[in-house]
Order: C-alpha cells, then sequence, then structure tokens
C-alpha cells in the first residue's frame, strides 16, 4: 500500500513513519513517497527515517520527490502535512498581528486567517490533483487550520478527504488519567465543536459518564494541564473541559501581552530551532536521528508556554511530550484499509450532527470509522456559549473559502472583522493589507 506524505520535508514526518515501522499487520504500508518542494529539507528527513528503518525487518521502503503529480498518482493514502509559506510565514502572521494588538497565532484569530488564506489555494489545487490521479486515494489531512483546509478540499474530495488533530487524543488522555481511567475502546470522550474550539462534555465509561465527578472535585481538576490552565472556577462555570486552544478566547488578553513581551514569539522560535536541526541533520558525521530527537523533546517542552506561563501551570507532564497525531492517522488508515471498525474524533462534514451548522460544515466530533470512511456520532446540542463561538468562527472560515475562491479584498476584510479575537474593521483593514505586505502568496487578493 502506497502511502504520500505531502510536506514531506515537515519537523513531524518521523513521527508518522515511526508508527507505521511499529505496523506489522495485514495490508499495511509498504511504500511512502517523500513530497516537498525543498529537496534539502526533504533529504534532511530522509536520513532520519533511514536511521529509524535501520534494525526493523520490511520496512516500509522510503522515497522522495519534488513532483507532485508524481508524489500522488496511484496513492492509497495521501497525508497532507503543508505549511505554505513556512516557519518564516509563521512568525510574520504572529509579527503582523501583535503590531494591531491582537493574536497572531497560526490556526486562532488574525494568524489562522493568513494562514487560511495563503493556504487555501495550494489545499485546493491538491485535492484538484489527487480526484484526477488518485480518485480512490483517500485523503488525510493535518494542514493547518485543519478544519477550514479540510473543508476547501471537501469540495473537491467529498468524503474521501478527513481531517486530524491530536489536540482531542491529547485532551481525552488527560481527563481519563485524572479520572483514573484507561482510554482505551471502553471509553467514549463526548467531544464536539470546530478544529481547535471544542470542548469535552462527558467521558463514558462503560456507559457512565465519569465528568461530572471530575468536575466536582477541584484537587482532580488541578492535575491535569487543562485544569490548571483554565481555573477549577471557570471549568466549574461551564461544566465542561475546553480545548486547550480556547484559552486563546477565554484569556485573551493576557495571552496577546504575553506574546508581545516574549524575547520570541512561537514561530519565530520553531524557525530558529529548525533551522539547527535541518542544518545538523544535513551533515553526514551526525546522526540525523539524534538531533531530531533532541529537538523535539524542546519543541513538545515549550508548546504553549506563554499561555501556561500566564496561567501559572506549570510544566507539562512527561505522558504529553510524545505527540499523537501520528498514532490518530495509522488508526484511521488501519480502520479504511482494513475494515476495522473503531471511533475517532476527526474533522467531517457536519450531517446535522451539531443543529446550529448546516450540512457541509466540517466539525470536529467523535467518528465511527470504517472501510466507508468516517461517519460523525450523533451529540447533543451545545450550550448557547459554545454555540455563539462555534457559529462565528465557522462564518468566519467561509468567508476565508469566499475571498480564497474569488480573489476578493474586501471580503477579506470581512473574514478578519467578523473574528471575535478582532476588534475593529479598521484592525481589519491593516491586517489585510500587512499580511499582503508579508506575504507574496497574498498577492491574490486585489
Amino acid at each position: 500500500m502506497k502511502l504520500t506524505i505531502l510536506g514531506g520535508g515537515g519537523f513531524r514526518v518521523p513521527l508518522v513513519y515511526g508508527a507505521l515501522l511499529a505496523d506489522r499487520g495485514e495490508g499495511r504500508v509498504t511504500r511512502v513517497v517523500l513530497h516537498d518542494l525543498d529537496a534539502g529539507r526533504m533529504s534532511a528527513v530522509a536520513r532520519v527515517l533511514a536511521e529509524q528503518a535501520a534494525d526493523v525487518p520490511d520496512a516500509p521502503e522510503v522515497s522522495v520527490t519534488t513532483d507532485l503529480d508524481e508524489a500522488v498518482r496511484g496513492a492509497d493514502f495521501v497525508f497532507s502535512a503543508i505549511r505554505v509559506g513556512g516557519l518564516a510565514g509563521r512568525a510574520a502572521d504572529e509579527r503582523v498581528a501583535l503590531a494591531e494588538g491582537v493574536l497572531g497565532q497560526e490556526t486562532v484569530g488574525a494568524g489562522g486567517i493568513a494562514y487560511g488564506l495563503r493556504t487555501v489555494p495550494v489545499a485546493v489545487d491538491i485535492a484538484r490533483r489527487v480526484a484526477r490521479l488518485a480518485p480512490d486515494a483517500w485523503v488525510i489531512n493535518f494542514t493547518n487550520p485543519a478544519g477550514l483546509v479540510t473543508e476547501a478540499m471537501s469540495r473537491t474530495l467529498g468524503d474521501r478527504v478527513i481531517g486530524i488533530c491530536d489536540s482531542p487524543v491529547g485532551l481525552g488522555r488527560r481527563v481519563a488519567r485524572a479520572l483514573g481511567a484507561d482510554a482505551g475502546a471502553d471509553t467514549f470522550v463526548d467531544y464536539v465543536g470546530l478544529n481547535h474550539l471544542g470542548w469535552v462534555r462527558g467521558l463514558r465509561v462503560d456507559g457512565r459518564d465519569e465528568l461530572p465527578r471530575l468536575l466536582a472535585d477541584r484537587a482532580l481538576l488541578g492535575s491535569f494541564e487543562e485544569g490548571r490552565l483554565f481555573g477549577a472556577d471557570w471549568l466549574q462555570s461551564l461544566g465542561a473541559i475546553p480545548n486547550e486552544y480556547l484559552h486563546y478566547y477565554y484569556f485573551n488578553r493576557e495571552t496577546v501581552r504575553a506574546y508581545q513581551d516574549a524575547e520570541l514569539t512561537r514561530g519565530a522560535f520553531l524557525h530558529r530551532q529548525q533551522d539547527r536541526f535541518y542544518a545538523r541533520a544535513g551533515n553526514p558525521g551526525v546522526s540525523a536521528l539524534k538531533a531530531w530527537d533532541e529537538t523535539r523533546a524542546e519543541r513538545e517542552a515549550t508548546y504553549m508556554s506563554e499561555n501556561r506561563d500566564t496561567a501559572g501551570a506549570g510544566e507539562r507532564e512527561e505522558e504529553d511530550l510524545s505527540g499523537g497525531y501520528e498514532k490518530v492517522a495509522l488508526a484511521l488508515m488501519r480502520a479504511v484499509a482494513r475494515d476495522e471498525r473503531t471511533t475517532l474524533i476527526l474533522n467531517v462534514p457536519n450531517r446535522g450532527t451539531v443543529a446550529a451548522l448546516d450540512a457541509d460544515a466540517v466539525v470536529e466530533v467523535p467518528c465511527t470509522v470504517d472501510a466507508h470512511g468516517a461517519r460523525p456520532v450523533a451529540v447533543g446540542p451545545l450550550p448557547a456559549h459554545a454555540t455563539g463561538l462555534v457559529v462565528s468562527v465557522k462564518a468566519v472560515e467561509r468567508e476565508v473559502l469566499a475571498a480564497a475562491a474569488s480573489g476578493s479584498r474586501a471580503t477579506a476584510v470581512k473574514a478578519f472583522a467578523l473574528h471575535p479575537l478582532v476588534d475593529s474593521v479598521n484592525v481589519a483593514r491593516r491586517l489585510v493589507d500587512g499580511y499582503r505586505a508579508a506575504h507574496p502568496q497574498l498577492a491574490y487578493l486585489g
């Protein structure tokens, strides 16, 4: 089975390959094709993968190419993890937004809109190529903003594109751990929302909802990352456990100030860090795998550090430093390829799951997955406070899609101005001008 990884020079590709190496089942991936526009980065990552596979019999064969059509043609699965504009683009997203006093995070607020505006046209082109060259392929999208990009691609690929994210998985695991439960087959995480905008509303173990026990116990709430990040009082008021990215909404002013005061923004930090990694990994005298392991440990430990510092949440737990999206990707591929029915939290078309949104709106909810793809599980209605945010942010995503399709600057301004974390139409206009100046990919906005 052929797996194509778009963004094959990306730093987290070895996580995916490591998961494939552990899969010994029938119908497993036997061929991996890496595609990237940066041949040097891709070569460095290929060195990491070769070291990972050194002692593994029958490891999946790895090849590399900068030709997108060659990479996609005949694929069974296409894993999309591209970053249009690279980490330099992410750093620019942060810088332009913070200069206007608003959040520049890569998936939330102004930064997420800018990232979406330059990514959607590329993602749509990929979707069209897949439809032409690998019509039976399943596309697993991890490209951010994941829900928005998945919805853009679904307009060409329909249900054959499925979005994944590791945030709900990590949150469910931490909630289960706090309750002394195993986040396994007998545990159902009632999670609903959009990508990076969702809430755990229940944790059913053998059919019994254990979340009320967690919410009633302040000590338990303080025992895991989201409890410390949001505070017991706020979680008890909400009656749910928010995805960590909701910290940008609930504590926006404090977070923006922390980002403005930081020596480096997250994008600038990662840009500097990964430049060092790729330089080391390209040196034949250096173990590329060791360089990658050391860089990944630092990356994971510093994840959302400004938010945790603002909340006094302390360091991340050891168990939360091991990633997770690669496990979701592998579980999804197994379920589809082998018809192994499972339940995963995924980004898929709504189809009536969230009553406040239309059928085609991509949402992030538990899904049953098998050879026919992913189907959302029916969930209860969102509380009013959550419905308001979800509807508002989905409206922004739709304006981003419309701007990307039309090239309309006015529509792009509307997308920024309607976002809950952008507080002025005039700020929205300046953001569009600032991002057009920073990103050549946005020259299409007339």
